[in-house]
């Protein structure tokens, strides 16, 4: 799982020079695509996963999740996820981060900033005999309190050799409440925050959740391991270290 992990946080890092205005996103898809395959000698997750067309998910201002890469282009001012998934010696890696392209406006850049809060608050709670309500308890809390609302038909996930697996963690919830973590556990948590109400919906293509009100959404996710102790985070990139 480390060295999966690893590698989705090493997809991050490489592509992240290339996202810019004026690239499309299934270049972006293209470029990660081959670098997991080619370099990493690796199988990109999402590719024909449950029908999913694409190798990574690209989703783009009111776009809350799942969204697929297309010819659009990045344009200045756009907020974009990309979410990658990575299959290594049959164990997954899962992890997405947020780059914000060229100017864009202080209440998207702020939504950015606590959505990344919310992830940290979430993961902060991690350790044995906590419960999976007081990480929702935390992000809820704090993307509330900023005006945000919490998605909450999306959640966090056990991963190891399936890509989705129990338990389900939630990005609400109330202190105290939900199952116990235990040492050993590996579970993503990837809250999406919108800056208007929470209430999505699929879009025709099956895939992508977009926000009703069409305000703007963001996430960000990491594979988390608990520890004896508490907690230690497989994706962390080299910038957050």
């Amino acid at each position: 799982m480390r060295v999966a992990c690893k590698l989705a946080a090493e997809v991050l890092e490489m592509v992240a020079p290339y996202v810019a205005a004026g690239v499309s996103t299934e270049e972006l898809d293209r470029i990660c695509h081959d670098y997991i395959v080619d370099v990493q000698q690796a199988i990109p997750a999402p590719l024909n996963y449950r029908g999913f067309p694409k190798s990574i998910c690209t989703s783009i201002n009111q776009q809350i999740c799942h969204g697929i890469p297309s010819d659009k282009k990045l344009k200045n001012g756009d907020i974009v996820n990309i979410d990658i998934t990575v299959i290594k010696d049959d164990y997954h890696g899962d992890t997405s981060q947020m780059f914000c392209i060229g100017d864009v406006s202080p209440h998207a850049a702020r939504l950015v900033e606590i959505t990344r809060e919310c992830l940290f608050l979430g993961i902060e709670q991690v350790k044995p005999g906590a419960h999976f309500g007081d990480i929702g308890h935390a992000i809820q809390k704090h993307a509330e309190s900023s005006r945000y609302s919490v998605v909450r038909e999306f959640c966090g996930h056990g991963i190891g050799k399936k890509f989705h697996e129990e338990p389900h963690v939630m990005h609400f919830g109330k202190m105290g409440e939900g199952e116990e973590i235990r040492p050993g556990m590996i579970f993503t948590i990837e809250p999406m925050i919108n800056l208007g109400k929470r209430h999505m919906k699929i879009l025709a293509d099956g895939w992508t959740a977009v926000t009703k009100d069409r305000s703007l959404s963001a996430q960000w996710e990491h594979t988390i391991l608990v520890t004896e102790t508490g907690y230690e985070i497989l994706t962390l990139r080299e910038d957050e270290r």
